[in-house]
């Protein structure tokens, strides 16, 4: 497989303590080329930290918009001053484990364009966090999930022992060839903050590409580190949801019936987020 440029991306808004650790990872990681940080609204001696950051290393570059993008129109903005290759698209508050890209290069060899490879996002204990193998989002699923019968994520299943075909994979942690990105219109910007990557899956498998976990990749999680108040994550999240069930409401009925839970919707999510 010819070996390309592989570009990360990260986008920080108010990220905290681990965004270093994380830049540090994807900054001497000997299979990435480049590195865009696009900074959505850091406190001052963030961005100060960031400039100097950038500025001692050649194939880093601090991206300033002067303004919360969302994480979408984020990765959209980097993706644009991306060179030819593949893009490597990370959490903020996430490690990316040596040797995850060449295992997600080679998951993808072969593959059907527009492909994503998403990896394994696991926390301090190794333990494999909800996201990174999902089916695909249904209304049923959504609802069933807020009174605790999870049919949507696959964690608790057996983990494969290679690369698999699976709907969705994480936005924490996910590999797409620039060809393939820009092919899908990149992330959908109506999304503020979540959902965003479950949308993209959707619309790769749909246009005929292929979306695969791949175990052998992974990044180690934090979460929560973000200083954005939880309430506000929870709206944008809400507001995400609603959204994507609209955009792919597919029959008349299906769109009443969006309508009517959309408020449902949204109050279960800023419920949930408040437990």
């Amino acid at each position: 497989m010819t070996t390309l440029a592989t570009t990360a991306i990260i986008v920080s808004y108010r990220t905290g303590p681990r965004l270093h650790e994380c830049l540090y990872a994807l900054a001497y990681d000997p299979a990435i080329s480049a590195l865009l940080i696009v900074d959505n609204g850091n406190p001052d001696i963030e961005v100060a930290w960031l400039r100097t950051f950038a500025g001692k290393l050649d194939h880093v570059t601090l991206i300033e918009p002067g303004r919360n993008l969302g994480f979408g129109a984020g990765v959209n903005l980097a993706a644009k001053q991306a060179p030819d290759g593949d893009l490597l698209i990370i959490n903020p508050d996430a490690v990316l484990k040596r040797g995850s890209v060449e295992a997600m290069r080679e998951a993808a060899a072969g593959r059907a364009q527009p492909w994503i490879i998403g990896g394994r996002i696991f926390d301090e204990r190794g333990k494999e966090l909800r996201g990174p193998r999902r089916k695909t989002l249904t209304l049923f699923r959504a609802m069933t999930r807020f009174i605790g019968w999870n049919t949507w994520t696959l964690e608790n299943t057996p983990a494969p022992d290679g690369p698999i075909p699976m709907p969705v994979v994480s936005g924490a942690l996910m590999l797409m060839s620039k060809a393939g990105f820009d092919q899908l219109g990149g992330f959908d910007e109506d999304y503020f903050l979540h959902v965003e990557d479950v949308d993209i899956c959707r619309r790769a498998t749909e246009a005929g590409g292929a979306v695969i976990y791949c175990p052998h990749a992974g990044a180690l999680h934090y979460g929560s580190t973000s200083e954005a108040p939880s309430a506000t994550v929870a709206r944008h999240k809400a507001d995400s949801l609603v959204h994507y069930f609209r955009k792919f409401a597919s029959s008349p009925f299906e769109r009443a019936l969006v309508a009517l839970l959309a408020p449902v919707l949204k109050a279960a999510t800023i419920a949930r987020a408040r437990k």
